[in-house]
């Protein structure tokens, strides 16, 4: 762990130089890069800043409480490692290492639908809670046999994402080449150099089988081959209605992920989901939509305690997972902020990036003045009043 170790390891920002460092431009752009003009993807990151704090002085707190529950889950950290599709691809058996951080730190791992490592060996990798996230890929046929394994294989709840009709923009994606590549075709050879320039992920790469597939979307002819993401996305649509049999198949909780209004927020209640994610994807859907933390507020507002809301987008920081829980998260979700450090350094970049949020949120608690993430509420930050409506 010397590699991402303090101080050459101070925070998340470190661990994104790294990984750009290590990893071809095609894959770290992936990692890094939104949809369009990525007006939405900074935006989620500035957002925090809109918030400041006001702590109470002359507080002495030996230690603070940061567990929290969700969906009925006893979690020793309020934030989970958020699904995060190809992340074999920044590292070896990414997704496993990543489930055995967090099962080690205490926290929830969700596996992507989009992911390259079979899901039995993921859920075995982890002593935490291991959930799954669906896209109905392969039409409904498909989707339930991916669903009945899933809970064979011990995941304990659904993360269902409601914000992808069809892909995002992301132009960087089309600029470095991905198409190409994957087609392996005489095409890919102009994009070829930005990979041969990194040799330690490409060797990497290659030990772990090369290009990979997606081993939990079993179609009639086998695994669904990576170039067939897009099209896939497009055929797999869900709708509010497709809830009914995935409620009556799946008897644990089903969390919504992608929830972007109010109105939204009371479909998911009606629906009967345990929880919602306030979430526009990282910003790598619909460019242009208001920052998630932004969109907190109003979500809360609309469902009470009726539901459990989380949020992801733009969290660095251990202070951004304050600022959220203030505005009414049960907990957060981090992506890019732990697949910086898998991409950099596999699983003791993980480990590094859990432990640095860990960190930066005790300090922030402390001085505060508040013992337990429970606790947090408005009173603790200054709010713009627009966001409130």
């Amino acid at each position: 762990m010397s590699s991402v170790a303090a101080p050459h390891v101070l925070n998340i920002e470190d661990l994104r130089r790294l990984a750009a460092r290590r990893a071809p431009r095609v894959v770290f752009d992936y990692l890094d890069g939104g949809a369009e003009a990525e007006v939405t993807l900074r935006a989620n990151v500035r957002a925090f800043e809109a918030l400041t704090f006001r702590p109470r002085g002359a507080v002495a707190i030996p230690e603070v409480d940061i567990r929290t529950t969700v969906m009925g889950a006893k979690l020793a950290l309020p934030f989970i490692l958020a699904p995060v599709g190809s992340t074999r691809m920044f590292y070896p058996r990414g997704e496993e290492l990543a489930a055995h951080a967090a099962g080690a730190a205490g926290t929830a791992y969700i596996l992507s639908t989009l992911s390259g490592t079979n899901m039995e060996d993921v859920q075995a990798a982890t002593t935490g809670p291991a959930w799954y996230q669906v896209y109905l890929v392969g039409g409904r046929e498909i989707a339930t046999a991916m669903l009945e394994r899933a809970r064979k294989a011990g995941f304990t709840a659904l993360v269902l994402t409601i914000d992808t009709p069809v892909s995002g923009m992301r132009e960087k994606d089309l600029r470095n080449g991905t198409k190409e590549l994957l087609g392996r075709g005489p095409a890919m050879l102009p994009y070829l150099p930005q990979m041969l320039a990194h040799p330690r992920w490409l060797v990497g790469m290659l030990a772990d089988g090369g290009l990979m597939k997606f081993p939990n979307v079993l179609l009639p002819e086998g695994p669904m081959p990576y170039a067939d993401v897009g099209r896939a996305l497009e055929q797999s649509v869900v709708s509010w209605s497709d809830f009914a049999w995935i409620r009556d198949l799946w008897k644990g909780p089903i969390m919504v992920k992608g929830v972007h209004t109010a109105d939204d927020a009371r479909r998911a209640v009606d629906v009967g989901a345990s929880a919602l994610i306030v979430s526009n994807h990282g910003g790598r859907q619909l460019d242009g939509v208001a920052p998630s933390l932004r969109v907190l507020p109003e979500v809360v507002a609309a469902v009470g305690d009726r539901i459990e809301v989380l949020v992801d987008g733009g969290i660095r920081r251990g202070s951004d997972i304050v600022k959220a829980m203030c505005l009414g998260a049960r907990a957060v979700l981090v992506g890019r902020a732990y697949a910086y450090g898998l991409a950099a350094a596999g699983e003791a970049g993980v480990q590094r990036a859990i432990d640095i949020l860990r960190t930066d949120l005790v300090r922030t608690l402390k001085l505060l003045g508040c013992k337990s993430v429970s606790e947090l509420d408005r009173s603790y930050i200054d709010v713009p009043k627009d966001w409130l409506g």
